[in-house]
């Protein structure tokens, strides 16, 4: 039995990590969630059992296999070398260790689909790779897209607008985005604390300066890791990043386009599969409602004209659940660090 630590463990992103850890092939492990003393005491849930949050200190990864960083990038840096000198492997949902020396950004659904592993020229994880940082969520719906068409048709370009939920920056985000929408409709004045703009009712392409949520720095992170994902083998991604007045869920608008002409029937037919979900124009359209609680991408195909025949550029709508996506990717990490470790025993 492995023992996992989940640092963070009152956040939304250790919230949904530790409920998709309980069902995942890690699910009999040992849990101890931990987090800084305020969230101390908290009672939650590890997997299927009821659980304490445990006060994070230095000796709390003695004896760890496991420690995923799930809370503050702050708490993930002054952390996670204590962890590593303990002996566990780290996975870091917080992007604080992006950069770090010898640190990989990885999404093992993306790596599994560009399958000429002859011709992927970045590093796979070895025992001396001392953390991975999991991907960003639309790096990954981005890249296991276009990995997909790129493995059967003649992809050649990629322009995503993508639609920011208040989730992805954590609880106080998605306060201040409720007392907003509560305060505009009593005509009080509005906090603007975390995003120093209107973000309730409205679509922004950027945030005030004085904003804590930082658009410009997130659209970096996606193009970074797309690129460290794509590999060379993916056309590069024109971005567009715009906060959206919804609390939970990405939706993307993408257009792909190709080097001879293709049918919707032929993109649909090589998006199927493992982790995304087709969804026909008889169905209703992929929504970051209808996507909540979703293990996989929703997508639909469109042609660029609007009709069916066959065309070299396409719009595809995409919806995904931000925080089971990025658990998910998370525990695909682990998944790639367990084999790389002898089978853990807790003593």
């Amino acid at each position: 039995m492995y023992r996992i630590g989940i640092v963070g463990a009152s956040s939304l992103a250790g919230k949904e990590l530790s409920e998709e850890l309980g069902e995942s092939s890690l699910g009999t492990s040992d849990f101890v969630l931990l987090d800084e003393e305020e969230a101390a005491g908290q009672v939650t849930a590890a997997g299927d059992e009821v659980a304490f949050i445990q006060r994070l200190e230095a000796s709390s990864f003695e004896r760890m296999d496991f420690v995923f960083f799930a809370g503050d990038a702050a708490v993930t840096k002054k952390h996670w070398q204590t962890a590593r000198r303990a002996g566990a492997s780290i996975v870091d949902l917080t992007y604080a260790l992006d950069g770090e020396k010898d640190v990989l950004v990885r999404a093992p659904w993306v790596t599994e689909v560009l399958a000429d592993k002859s011709a992927l020229a970045s590093p796979e994880p070895d025992l001396k790779t001392p953390a991975l940082v999991a991907a960003h969520p639309v790096a990954v719906m981005l890249a296991l897209v276009a990995g997909r068409l790129h493995a059967k048709l003649a992809l050649t370009s990629v322009a995503a607008t993508v639609m920011e939920p208040a989730s992805e920056y954590g609880r106080a985000a998605m306060d201040e985005l409720h007392q907003q929408t509560v305060t505009l409709l009593s005509f009080q004045t509005l906090p603007r604390e975390q995003y120093d703009a209107q973000v309730a009712f409205n679509l922004l392409p950027s945030l005030g300066d004085a904003a804590k949520v930082k658009l410009s720095t997130t659209e970096k992170r996606i193009r970074k890791h797309y690129a460290g994902l794509a590999d060379s083998l993916l056309p590069e991604l024109a971005l567009q990043l715009v906060q959206a007045p919804v609390f939970h869920g990405y939706v993307v608008s993408m257009l792909v386009e190709f080097s001879a002409g293709v049918t919707k029937e032929e993109i649909e037919a090589a998006l199927g599969g493992e982790h995304i979900d087709v969804v026909s124009e008889e169905s209703d359209p992929p929504s970051n409602l209808s996507a909540a609680g979703q293990e996989d991408i929703m997508v639909r195909v469109s042609g660029d004209s609007g009709e069916n025949e066959r065309g070299r550029r396409f719009w595809l709508w995409l919806a995904a659940d931000n925080l089971k996506l990025a658990a998910l990717n998370a525990i695909a990490c682990g998944a790639e660090l367990r084999r790389l470790r002898p089978r853990g025993k807790v003593q």
